[in-house]
């Protein structure tokens, strides 16, 4: 029989991480991160209890790309607001499934958010972007714990057994009669491919050597292929410097096909991430096209394009990326924030979306199903993920049935976050022949 449950109990915290090195992308420079971390107590209505964690990267720069609020105050703000919605949740009555309490409280972020920009005096509106990551670890908490409490896996917990309301509810009538356990899988895929980012200031040839033991962190790419036996690469590109963009994929394709063939490789594959850049899709299909002309094999390694344009889809009618989606997947990433972004992006061209646990499990569950239904390209992102969090990404990339890789570039960038996890799941946070070993993460609650 189906319950209620209500949070009891809520705690925060915070930690900062400095970064092993720099990561640039469209055009801003990261060097550090703050994770916040929540832990929720919950209470069903027999006074059974159950404890649950969830944690994210604040990653203000890529939320809240402000050229008005300066970054130390985007992400003071960030803090803050993270804050305000965990201690706004500790009010919430009592529900039957987390999808319906998180899909109910978070209609509630934009009003807190508003009530903060007054209390503060901002300049600026906090976006709905930055909003989502701000409660992305609360709701990773609350499915944590509703899965522990009815000691199965989150995923699990997603069957009419527990979760009555079919995605109509939810998303729009058209989903009547679906139910979202329909759109993952039970138990995790065993193991899965690890997108490697190579950020814009990453190097890729020099006379560094090779690692000389496992401690040691590679530098040059191909020390990088070569000790994971990495075979997805996320390549970061500039998107406002045409023959910088073309030339950094020539670079990486000659390095990587001379270390993947001396591995015994004639398979990869990369994607292509412009972080918004791109003034018009004109400049996706005519690098695209130069691509193929110059290297047809470096051509077809590439799986998908990345948000090549403004994230505001609504403002910039006019960027619509048919003519680039016909010759390679275009997935939104910034832009999805809820169903109508969605369709607006499938309406204006986009193939594809990209989920990332921090908008959420809940809004990522969801968009995870509408973009099923709607035979659409999947795949799954991170925000620099470490421990706990990339954990919480890669359970979520595992459990969707057409996701074919994980991204998680945590150990290149930021290892420190890593170690306390990585001692517990070295599978998962150490790629070998380029696969993690996804299969671990079938526990209770989140999966770890």
């Amino acid at each position: 029989m189906v319950t209620r449950f209500q949070i009891k109990d809520i705690a925060t915290s915070q930690e900062k991480f400095k970064y092993r090195s720099p990561m640039k992308f469209g055009g801003r420079v990261v060097e550090d991160v703050v994770v916040y971390h929540v832990d929720v107590v919950i209470e069903d209505d027999n006074g059974r209890q159950s404890t649950g964690h969830g944690s994210m990267t604040m990653g203000n720069l890529w939320a809240w790309p402000s050229s008005v609020v300066a970054a130390d105050l985007t992400l003071a703000t960030m803090l803050e607001l993270a804050d305000l919605i965990c201690q706004s949740a500790g009010e919430l009555g009592r529900y039957e499934h987390p999808v319906r309490m998180l899909f109910d409280f978070e209609h509630s972020f934009p009003e807190i958010a508003s009530a903060l920009e007054k209390n503060n005096a901002l300049t600026e509106t906090i976006p709905r972007l930055a909003q989502l990551v701000c409660g992305s670890p609360l709701d990773a908490a609350v499915h944590d714990a509703f899965g522990r409490l009815h000691q199965l896996n989150s995923f699990q917990t997603l069957t009419p057994s527990l979760l009555r309301e079919d995605l109509s509810c939810f998303l729009d009538e058209s989903f009547g009669g679906c139910y979202l356990s329909s759109y993952v899988l039970e138990k995790p895929q065993a193991n899965m491919p690890l997108y490697h980012l190579v950020g814009a200031l990453d190097p890729i040839f020099g006379d560094r050597g090779k690692v000389e033991s496992e401690s040691d962190f590679p530098e040059l790419l191909g020390d990088w292929i070569r000790r994971d036996g990495l075979t997805h690469l996320k390549i970061k590109l500039s998107g406002d410097d045409f023959d910088w963009d073309v030339e950094r994929v020539m670079d990486i394709d000659a390095a990587s096909r001379t270390v993947q063939l001396d591995m015994g490789r004639s398979t990869w594959s990369y994607s292509l991430d412009f972080n918004e850049k791109c003034a018009s899709i004109d400049y996706v299909v005519d690098f695209l096209e130069l691509i193929r002309t110059r290297n047809p094999d470096c051509f077809s390694r590439i799986q998908y394009v990345e948000q090549p344009t403004h994230r505001d889809l609504k403002k910039n009618p006019q960027n619509t990326v048919h003519k680039a989606a016909k010759i390679k997947p275009v997935v939104i990433d910034e832009s999805l924030i809820d169903l109508e972004s969605l369709l607006l992006a499938r309406d204006q061209g986009y193939s594809g979306i990209a989920l990332k646990a921090c908008k959420g499990q809940t809004g990522s569950l969801l968009m995870a199903a509408a973009a099923q239904k709607l035979e659409m390209f999947l795949c799954v992102q991170d925000l620099t993920c470490i421990g706990h969090n990339f954990l919480h990404s890669a359970s979520l990339a595992a459990h969707i049935p057409t996701v074919a890789a994980i991204e998680g570039n945590g150990r290149q960038y930021c290892p420190l976050g890593n170690q306390q996890w990585a001692q517990r799941y070295p599978d998962v946070f150490q790629p070998v022949e380029g696969r993690i070993a996804t299969q671990e993460l079938n526990g209770l609650g989140l999966g770890f």
